[in-house]
């Protein structure tokens, strides 16, 4: 009863963490605060994993995800930082958009996953990582391969819009 009670607290907090860095990294309109937001949200969705007792994918999570994509965003985002004076303006206005266009897709799923998933499914208490690295790389091995190489196209066009812009200054 008590890991219960426990197990829901964690599961409300986790949730509490994705959202609100969810909704920092939508409406935020400057971009380091909304990279900020968007590591918190990381930080939860992991946490999510080690709820579910999958310690090696909530690992992943915050090596991949954490780590380096976001020390990835990080970095596209200094190299093409506007020149002195050209900061970001605060734009108010879109605020309200920004909301509406975040909350339709959780809307929208979060619908289709209430109907479609009303009965409750046994899940394995624990997945081998032998047998998930087999899933994941056997199956899916073609799509890590593509997500490398869009890493890999983003980060030379940051570094490329970066000297871009010292070019003209």
């Amino acid at each position: 009863m008590i890991m219960e009670t426990l197990a829901f607290l964690a599961y409300g907090l986790y949730l509490a963490i994705i959202v609100g860095g969810g909704f920092t990294a939508v409406t935020n309109p400057n971009l380091v605060r909304a990279l900020v937001g968007l590591v918190a949200a990381m930080f939860g969705v992991a946490g999510m994993y080690f709820l579910m007792n999958a310690p090696f994918v909530g690992l992943m999570q915050l090596l991949i995800y954490v780590g380096a994509i976001s020390v990835l965003i990080f970095f596209a985002i200094m190299l093409t930082r506007p020149p002195a004076g050209g900061e970001e303006r605060a734009t108010s206005r879109r605020r309200p958009m920004a909301f509406v266009a975040a909350a339709t897709p959780v809307a929208l799923l979060g619908a289709v996953c209430f109907k479609a998933f009303k009965q409750t499914v046994d899940v394995p208490a624990e997945t081998g990582i032998k047998e998930l690295g087999q899933g994941l790389l056997g199956t899916y091995g073609l799509a890590f391969e593509l997500i490398s190489v869009v890493l890999l196209v983003a980060m030379a066009g940051a570094v490329l819009l970066g000297f871009k812009r010292r070019e003209e200054a």
